[in-house]
């Protein structure tokens, strides 16, 4: 008789549960597309694929480590909130703000230090990305054993910056939406 462990089971229900769930998403993007009614054969296949091998990598980073709270819905909410309303404006903002100093050609680059106060992984990833995808700043590392973020940012204004100062908003909101 075989005997599994509850670790090995809760695993096994871990990578399910995120199979069905990167495969819903496949779904849901892949929706007009198909000829057998919404879906042709091939993208079912290609997308059952897909998601199982997403589900084997990244089962731990949705399970583990406070993961669970990344699926309440409220948060989700929170986020479609923050992408629409301050993420939109910032990267606005700052698409013209670095066109203003492209032309202008008053620019200081240079790399700074910061601690946005993040705990979970997902909330450094939400920041990291934010600021990546807002014109004039890139995130180079994030130091996981202290937090600190090491930015490229186009107008450094002093050494040691207040997270505010380089990234507005966006550590209050990952705080809000991941932590």
């Amino acid at each position: 008789m075989l005997r599994y462990s509850w670790a090995a089971m809760r695993r096994v229900a871990q990578i399910a549960a995120t199979f069905a769930l990167a495969f819903l998403v496949y779904l849901v993007l892949t929706l007009p597309s198909g000829s057998l009614g919404l879906w042709s054969l091939d993208e079912l296949l290609a997308g059952a694929v897909i998601s199982l091998l997403v589900a084997l990598v990244s089962h731990r980073l949705l399970w583990e480590r406070g993961g669970w709270r990344l699926l309440n819905p409220w948060r989700w909410l929170v986020f479609l909130v923050y992408l629409f309303g301050p993420f939109l404006l910032a990267m606005a903002k700052a698409n013209l703000d670095v066109a203003y100093r492209v032309i202008t050609g008053r620019i200081n680059p240079g790399i700074v230090k910061f601690n946005p106060g993040l705990k979970t992984d997902a909330g450094r990833t939400m920041l990291a990305n934010s600021i990546t995808l807002t014109p004039g700043t890139l995130t180079l590392e994030v130091d996981e054993e202290t937090g600190d973020f090491y930015v490229h940012w186009i107008n450094v204004r002093h050494v040691d910056p207040k997270p505010e100062e380089v990234c507005g908003p966006f550590p209050h909101w990952a705080k809000v939406v991941a932590e």
